[in-house]
């Protein structure tokens, strides 16, 4: 049997800020970047689902060792959630599972708030990527299988309403960390007011440190792509690693080092660069330099060059890029 050939991969590297459409999935998005990059290695920075659009960071090459640095951030949401209905799913896409006629008055919802501030505890939608008994809570139940997800302790930095259309639907922005589901943040929020409810809008606005300024569409991404494609047709070999052809598609890298935001930072040159480039740990100088980090980068010529923790005035490097 002919296998199909693996076309050459490109060693790139850096931040893609996808502002992802509405029904594409996380893994079909990270693919899509990685085929029209030609990338060796891609990884996304917390998942977003189908029914969602915004800023998905998909990192590329050795930015996939700072990965972790952004799924930790502040997440930003606006969603709107639709009055008089649950749903099984807490999004449109379920059956209903519970009605009412009631419509909540904006003061109502404004006196709720303050709960649903600050550390609190949320149930996950049963239909979530939640591992139960090593299985996923949607495949559970999707076969109809009944399951009870714990609470879990999210934080909540602001929730906010920002409009309300008519008495069916409010418009809510919210800023949250790791974890929190918005779907739940309906559902909990129409119980308690006696309206029942279920997230129909969706859309990530940032996930710190980047947002929608940062953020390249699917169409200009697809657009530079097609140009990539005429340059190395133009050469005669499509498969071709030419960087002219994929400028403009490099263009909308960001520098890894941007998902660093707020780190301990390091600039290091010859020996010490070398030394930190073969796993060995250097002398952290300099007059801001700090005695004792947990987490902290270090720069050879302003490119990222490794990660790792400063000890007794020394950095010792965890993770080290290739240059």
């Amino acid at each position: 049997m002919n296998q199909k050939r693996k076309r050459p991969q490109r060693p790139v590297s850096g931040w893609v800020i996808f502002d992802k459409p509405y029904g594409m999935g996380s893994t079909d998005a990270v693919s899509f970047i990685k085929r029209i990059y030609r990338a060796d290695k891609a990884g996304h920075a917390g998942t977003l689902d189908p029914l969602a659009s915004g800023i998905l960071p998909i990192a590329l090459g050795e930015a996939t060792k700072t990965v972790p640095y952004v799924v930790d951030g502040a997440k930003v949401y606006r969603f709107t959630a639709s009055w008089g209905g649950e749903r099984s799913t807490d999004d449109r896409e379920g059956p209903v599972t519970a009605t009412s006629d009631k419509r909540p008055a904006k003061a109502d919802i404004q006196a709720l708030l303050p709960r649903f501030t600050g550390l609190i505890q949320q149930v996950p939608p049963k239909f979530s990527a939640i591992k139960v008994d090593g299985e996923r809570a949607y495949d559970l139940a999707r076969h109809g299988e009944t399951i009870e997800l714990e609470a879990r302790e999210i934080e909540i930095g602001r929730i906010e309403i920002i409009a309300m259309p008519d008495g069916n639907e409010t418009v809510f922005e919210v800023e949250c960390g790791k974890g929190t589901y918005v779907r739940s943040l309906a559902r909990d929020i129409g119980r308690l007011l006696g309206c029942y409810g279920h997230v129909s809008a969706l859309r990530r606005l940032e996930v710190a440190p980047f947002d929608e300024q940062d953020a390249v569409t699917k169409e200009e991404l697809e657009a530079a792509s097609e140009s990539a494609k005429a340059h190395l047709e133009s050469l005669g070999n499509p498969d071709a690693l030419d960087p002219a052809a994929f400028a403009t598609l490099d263009a909308f890298l960001i520098d890894p080092i941007e998902a660093l935001e707020g780190m301990p930072h390091l600039a290091l040159n010859g020996d010490a660069a070398h030394r930190v480039r073969m796993g060995n740990p250097v002398m952290a100088l300099g007059r801001d330099a700090p005695v004792e980090a947990d987490e902290a980068y270090v720069t050879d010529k302003g490119r990222l060059l490794a990660l790792g923790e400063i000890r007794a005035g020394q950095f010792h490097p965890k993770r080290v890029f290739k240059g």
